[in-house]
């Protein structure tokens, strides 16, 4: 049974080497753990707050950057239609200035044409007096060809004048 129970001395023994190890490791070991534990957890909890307020700022810049593409879509949306607007105004002057335009080509068309009418009308007056003329020319020449008619006509002429 001196197996299974132990002596008083051995129990004495080990109860000082057990006091004695506490005290040391109180004075070298434990001190220097406990502030090492107590370090990693003030550096974990100051991670975690670090974690925490960069978790808010990627929030707020999410916001940020929503509320930004929204302006940029306002933005995009109000220079489109100003772009559509500003592409109908210019077709449009377009279209209006190729009506004036072609307007005044037409008008500029028929005033020439009237010019040509009336500068062909004149010259075929011209022509129609110069060839009434030779024909009177001829056929004067062949009425008066003899002294005998001469004479007559210009008894009738004077006739004709005395009367009026």
């Amino acid at each position: 049974m001196e197996l299974i129970t132990p002596g008083v001395g051995l129990i004495f023994w080990t109860t000082i080497t057990f006091l004695i190890l506490i005290f040391l490791l109180g004075k070298f070991a434990w001190k220097p753990i406990l502030e090492s534990v107590e370090t990693r957890n003030k550096e974990i909890e100051d991670a975690l707050i670090l974690a925490e307020k960069t978790k808010k700022e990627m929030e707020q810049l999410q916001s940020d950057n929503k509320a930004l593409i929204q302006e940029a879509r306002i933005e995009r949306d109000a220079i489109l239609k100003e772009a559509r607007e500003i592409k109908n105004s210019l077709i449009s002057e377009a279209k209006e200035k190729a009506k004036l335009e072609g307007e005044k080509i037409v008008s500029s068309a028929r005033e020439t044409i009237k010019n040509e009418k009336v500068a062909a009308v004149a010259e075929l007056k011209n022509q129609v007096a110069a060839l009434s003329i030779d024909i009177a020319e001829k056929i004067l020449k062949k009425e008066l060809s003899t002294d005998d008619k001469q004479e007559s006509m210009v008894k009738t002429l004077i006739a004709e004048v005395n009367v009026n």
